[in-house]
């Protein structure tokens, strides 16, 4: 009877083990990389900026000092809590207008800077604008907006829906930059005007990834819109000024308690939503 021997498992080749010795002993200038020589840039920065620790210079007590404040933190007055509500609606719609104005806006900047879908040239141009944008914060994008058109809800709409198209724009490049524009070309090759090549090649693929920065961008705009009150740009942050102002720290705590709860709601809804329709979509930092 013929005996039947397994086959063997060839012997795997060890991976060269590196040479610590070799690696020590290299010159200094072969180890000048981009990753060294930022991170020695980085430290050298950190030590040089040492000095913003110092504080006032004053001789201040801040363990009293937070104590005391602890103290008037503690508990929350929350007689205030049905004006906290009002204000936070209207920090919400704020937010809603805000970024529904910015969707719209920002789809015509964000076809003109794919590089899959525009000339060079216009690309350069739609994504310098789309960063000049996004180098202004949403508060001084508020600021100018109450200078122009007073202090009101206005001004705050106003100001988050320019900060947003920046942010949305690039977003929204990116999206069409990941669709396959193969089938938009074959419509095209068949007749189709630009019109319906984008509207049935093109976007049902990008949609998912559209509406789930949208929703992201939601989420941002009711944080920010908490804070541009401070600046007369309405909302609930207009009471934040004002208890802060009066030293009102209890009342202060209220709507803090209020607005962490409204924003945590809605980042787990809103989380939930976007791994549902866009489970390979990024969530922009």
């Amino acid at each position: 009877m013929q005996q039947t021997t397994e086959p063997k498992t060839p012997i795997q080749p060890r991976p060269p083990q590196p040479d610590l010795a070799a690696a020590v002993s290299l010159p200094w200038h072969h180890r000048l990389n981009v990753l060294n020589v930022s991170l020695a840039v980085f430290l050298l920065m950190v030590i040089s900026s040492a000095g913003v620790l110092r504080g006032s210079g004053r001789d201040l007590d801040y363990f009293a000092n937070t104590r005391r404040f602890l103290a008037n933190f503690f508990p929350p007055d929350f007689s205030v809590a049905g004006q906290t509500m009002i204000g936070l609606w209207e920090t919400f719609q704020m937010a809603v207008m805000a970024t529904a104005f910015a969707v719209v806006l920002s789809m015509p900047i964000a076809i003109a800077g794919a590089r899959t879908l525009s000339p060079p040239w216009l690309v350069f141009i739609a994504r310098m604008v789309m960063n000049g944008i996004r180098t202004i914060p949403s508060l001084i994008w508020a600021l100018i907006a109450v200078a122009i058109v007073g202090p009101n809800t206005l001004a705050g709409v106003i100001g988050l829906t320019f900060y947003s198209i920046g942010y949305l724009g690039k977003f929204f490049s990116d999206a069409f930059e990941s669709v396959d524009v193969d089938v938009a070309k074959a419509l095209r090759a068949l007749g189709a005007r630009t019109i319906q090549a984008f509207q049935y090649g093109l976007w049902p693929h990008a949609k998912p990834l559209v509406w789930s920065y949208s929703l992201w961008m939601l989420e941002y705009n009711i944080r920010s819109a908490a804070i541009i009150g401070y600046v007369g740009a309405g909302g609930v942050g207009l009471q934040l000024y004002t208890y802060q102002e009066y030293y009102q720290w209890d009342k202060f705590a209220t709507v803090l308690l209020f607005i962490l709860a409204l924003v945590s709601v809605l980042d787990l809804l809103g989380e939930r939503v976007r791994k549902q329709i866009a489970p390979r979509a990024v969530r922009p930092s």
